[in-house]
């Protein structure tokens, strides 16, 4: 799964989702993609099952680009534990995903298969998202 190999700091603040996406909006590597249309935290393990779910329905043809990557730790108290001392230790890695941003980014299979696999890749994700393809010049 992916996380970073190491940070700044251990633990983060929650914060909030606001606005839209400015960067990663356009399709830069593959011919089609797969693009949120709501704001929301996209943890580590719904990327890797979004990821098998793609490149299995794929049959390991074509090329699979992953456009966003979990940086972010969300940190948790163990069950039964009492409020207060402190916040909990790093449990998992999150990217905060805004609206327009492109998630995944496939190539080199046909438009119908691309759709089929990344209509499954959204399956496994909590925000909904748009088939987007590369207008041809």
């Amino acid at each position: 799964m992916l996380q970073p190999t190491r940070t700044k700091f251990r633990k983060a603040h929650k914060g909030r989702i606001k606005g839209t996406a400015t960067s990663g909006v356009d399709l830069a590597f593959g011919q089609f993609g797969l693009k949120a249309i709501e704001p929301e935290r996209v943890t580590a393990r719904q990327i890797e099952a979004a990821r098998r779910a793609l490149t299995r329905h794929m049959k390991r043809a074509g090329r699979v680009w992953i456009r966003i990557f979990p940086d972010v730790p969300v940190s948790k108290k163990p069950l039964e534990v009492r409020m207060g001392s402190g916040k909990g230790a790093p449990e998992l890695w999150v990217v905060r995903v805004k609206p327009g941003r492109i998630l995944f980014e496939v190539d080199g299979i046909p438009v119908q298969t691309a759709r089929e696999a990344l209509t499954l890749a959204a399956a496994k994700l909590p925000i909904k998202t748009r088939f987007v393809e590369r207008i041809s010049e």
